[in-house]
């Protein structure tokens, strides 16, 4: 597999802020990305969670299921545990071809809480990384058995968040456990993505390009916004349209060949989802083949 595109629904119609984007159809969203040219999707709450019905309506429009979100509560509990919860998920992903898992520790979590700061996410001490990357190494070696390579998501609001968070966690997880790098929740996090890109070529199996609004960043790290409220602010846009450079990022990760996908959790009424999507998408081609030869 060569460089994809795909598409996140969360620039149609956002999953933690569900009355964002609430009127537009899941048909709306397919059809307007495959007009821009993207061929995958990842799942979202508006679609179907039956494997046939999911295969349906993705082929009524001529898209792959790129991956989809999973939140995971391994600090709780342990990867055999974790694994009959994800089961569905899972089979889900098997039955239309996906070949990721998108998997996000949620314990404690605040990403999705409006009123809650991020100063007041889950923090884990030195001497707690251990256990839980083995836990995340054992479950990604288990899908992995099954054809599903997992992709931790560094997330705002979660235990991995920062720059520190991340090389605790790559430190101790295994080879088996992939890496998701999402260049919008690293800068906003203060970790520049292109180092992250550099640092860990090796171990990234899957990329979300949204781009950062300097100012708007700024001002919810300094005044201790909530995620929700910075993404209602405008934090996060499309690649080129923010400060993230894609080019230098992009040229760190010349090796990876996989599913690139286009995010920029926006309100929609805001930010007018097809206009966004095609610039975002106009934008990462023009830039993958300038630096990913």
């Amino acid at each position: 597999m060569s460089i994809r595109l795909g598409a996140n629904p969360i620039i149609w119609s956002n999953d933690d802020m569900r009355e964002l984007g609430a009127e537009t159809s899941l048909e709306t969203c397919l059809e307007q990305a495959r007009r821009i040219g993207f061929e995958g999707m990842e799942l979202g709450h508006k679609f179907p969670r039956d494997p046939a019905r999911l295969a349906a309506v993705l082929d009524r429009f001529g898209l792959s299921c790129v991956s989809g979100w999973y939140s995971a509560e391994l600090l709780a509990r342990d990867a055999r545990a974790e694994l009959q919860c994800l089961r569905p998920h899972l089979e889900l992903l098997k039955a239309v071809g996906s070949s990721t898992l998108v998997l996000a520790e949620v314990s404690g979590a605040v990403h999705g809480e409006r009123e809650r700061p991020l100063s007041s996410r889950p923090r884990l001490k030195a001497g707690e990384w251990r256990e839980f990357g083995q836990r995340v190494t054992e479950l990604a070696r288990m899908t992995a058995a099954e054809g599903i390579r997992l992709a931790y998501h560094h997330h705002m609001g979660t235990v991995v968040q920062n720059g520190e968070d991340i090389d605790a966690l790559m430190d101790a997880t295994g080879a088996a456990a992939g890496l998701l790098l999402d260049t919008g929740h690293a800068s906003f996090a203060g970790v520049d993505p292109v180092s992250l890109a550099q640092r860990y070529a090796e171990r990234i199996v899957h990329v979300h390009a949204k781009d950062v609004r300097a100012a708007v960043r700024e001002q919810a790290r300094s005044e201790d916004w909530s995620f929700l409220r910075a993404v209602l602010a405008g934090v996060f846009t499309v690649p080129g349209d923010g400060c993230v450079n894609f080019a230098e990022v992009f040229r760190a990760l010349r090796g990876y060949r996989g599913w690139v996908v286009l995010e920029a959790e926006q309100d929609p009424a805001m930010a007018e989802p097809f206009k966004y999507a095609s610039l975002g998408y106009d934008n990462l081609r023009r830039l993958l083949s300038e630096n990913m030869p």
